[in-house]
């Protein structure tokens, strides 16, 4: 069974008088253990369809089902809590609280589920290792790099196990080394925890760390490539360049 399963799936906004269709029927699913990449160009509806696979927010039509659940007969607060205990989310914009420490902001998500940290010290301190930072757990946000900001994201995506991580861009606002930094991050929890991955990126350097990458264009799927056969990462980025390519025609 998916990890993770969208039928259907449509959103549209209204705007004053003018309707847009930010998604127009999706099919998705992602096994347990993958590692997937979602590509578009910018307004293909990317973020969009995290969100909503996420639970972050609710679609026009269809149907999310996320760790067995369905999204769409859950109240507001139990959907809060299936996000909360089976996903871990990675921004662009790393959301970290400034008046935290690295390992506070690691902790967040325990915090908020009103955990016993305590008991949960081994997990924190096993995260901070696996991201590089075990060492910099006492410094702040504006004390750290935005590679090791965008790593105590991470760190706090993956701190309370959950089932699935779902990424935006994570290497958006990143230079090309931290980036690929990152993005070894996300393959090596993949790899190593057997975290379920999906990352959202116009980047065919990041995608190409995905086993198998997805396309939107105007809101729908419009193909996709495998890639977990493909050893060499500078053929795989350039399959998904030829595949950018004919996109934008």
């Amino acid at each position: 069974m998916p990890i993770l399963e969208a039928r259907g799936l449509r959103k549209r906004y209204e705007m004053g008088q003018h309707t847009v269709h930010a998604l127009g029927g999706v099919d998705f699913a992602v096994k347990r253990g993958e590692f997937i990449a979602i590509m578009g160009t910018s307004g293909s509806g990317k973020s969009t369809l995290l969100h909503l696979i996420g639970g972050l927010d609710r679609p026009s039509d269809g149907e999310v089902t996320l760790a067995d659940r369905r999204l769409s007969v859950l109240s507001d607060r139990q959907a809060t809590l299936v996000r909360r205990r089976n996903v871990g989310f990675v921004f662009q914009f790393f959301n970290l609280l400034p008046t935290m420490t690295a390992e506070e902001n690691v902790a967040l998500p325990l915090i908020i589920d009103g955990q016993d940290l305590r008991k949960h010290q081994h997990r924190i301190d096993a995260v901070l290792e696996l991201v590089g930072l075990a060492d910099r757990r006492d410094h702040k946000p504006d004390q750290l790099s935005g590679g090791e900001q965008q790593r105590v994201s991470v760190a706090r995506a993956l701190v309370t196990e959950p089932s699935i991580v779902l990424a935006d861009e994570p290497t958006g606002n990143l230079d090309t080394k931290t980036g690929r930094a990152i993005m070894e991050l996300l393959r090596r929890s993949c790899d190593e925890l057997g975290q379920t991955m999906v990352v959202v990126t116009h980047d065919p350097r990041a995608a190409a760390f995905a086993d198998r990458v997805v396309f939107l264009r105007d809101g729908r799927i419009v193909g996709e490539v495998g890639l977990a056969e493909i050893e060499r990462m500078d053929r795989r980025v350039s399959i998904l360049i030829g595949a950018m390519e004919e996109l934008e025609r």
